[in-house]
Formats: C-alpha cells, sequence, structure tokens
C-alpha cells in the first residue's frame, strides 16, 4: 500500500500519517533479514510474524515527527530515509536492514527526530498495541530494542 496522493509543490517534507493495511502475516524470513532480529529464538519470530505489518511509504512523507506520540517501531526492508533534528538539519541517513522509532516505544513515549523517506519505502511496523500485546513473549526483542533506544538516545 503506498502512502499520499500526488506529489506536493513545495520541497518541504508532507506531514502524512503512514497508513498501514494489513497485507497478511509478515513472512519470518522479512523479519530474519534484520540484523537486530536475525537472533531471536524462533517463538519471538513467531511472536512478530503474527502481528507486524508491511507498510508502504512514498517519498518525501514524514514517517514520524519530531515530539510526536510514538505508536510503533519500524524496521526498513526496502528505501531511504534521513533522520532530521529540532533544527531540521539530517543527522544521519537510513536504510534497508536499519530501524526507528524504539526510543518512543520504549523508553520515553515521544518521537526523538522526524524521519523524512527519501526514497518510496516499504517498512515492517509493529504497533505499539501489538508490542503490548506480545510482550511478555518477546523479552529478547524488548531488550535488544532497549540497547539500540539508549544507545541512540546517548548520541
Amino acid at each position: 500500500m503506498s502512502l499520499g496522493v500526488q506529489r506536493a509543490a513545495a520541497s518541504a517534507p508532507r506531514r502524512d500519517v503512514p497508513s498501514v493495511a494489513r497485507s497478511g502475516l509478515v513472512d519470518r524470513t522479512q523479519i530474519g533479514a534484520f540484523p537486530l532480529l536475525a537472533d531471536l529464538p524462533s517463538a519471538e519470530l513467531d511472536a512478530l510474524a503474527e502481528t507486524m505489518t508491511e507498510v508502504g511509504v512514498d517519498a518525501g512523507v514524514q514517517v514520524v515527527t519530531l515530539d510526536d506520540y510514538g505508536t510503533a517501531v519500524y524496521f526498513i526492508e526496502q528505501g531511504e530515509a534521513d533522520v532530521r533534528t529540532d533544527g531540521g538539519e539530517e543527522t544521519q541517513a537510513l536504510g534497508p536492514g536499519d530501524s526507528f522509532g524504539e526510543i518512543a516505544l520504549l523508553l520515553t513515549g515521544l518521537r526523538t527526530a522526524t524521519v523524512v523517506a527519501r526514497t518510496p519505502m516499504r517498512l515492517l511496523s509493529l504497533s505499539g498495541h501489538d508490542f503490548e500485546r506480545i510482550r511478555a513473549r518477546v523479552p529478547e526483542l524488548e531488550r535488544s530494542l532497549r540497547e539500540v533506544g539508549l544507545e541512540r538516545a546517548r548520541q
């Protein structure tokens, strides 16, 4: 599923909320392709496969926005994105295999940066609601996401 209507004429990123459409179960091999998730126990991969969704995002869309309430963590399957700070300057580029959104989901509740799709993207998304539902079954995932979030928060 793709987001947005026609590309806005302005060069500023569009602030669209990614629409999530379940496209059936996400395959375990898709999840296992992410370095952060590859070594999770089989039971945790199964739990993720049952709850994650694929999200399509058009180039130029703000996937998450600084200081917004975080409702999901995202894993980039395809495409590239820019991470922008409070002043709008790009601080990091993200691509396939990267993730974002864990700080808000696990640590602060609020987004600590804006992420803008540089190219069309395909993401795997784990909503906060679904994470809470499976949290007891995915302790290694929670530990891994928390470690990444704490490391990023220190930067």
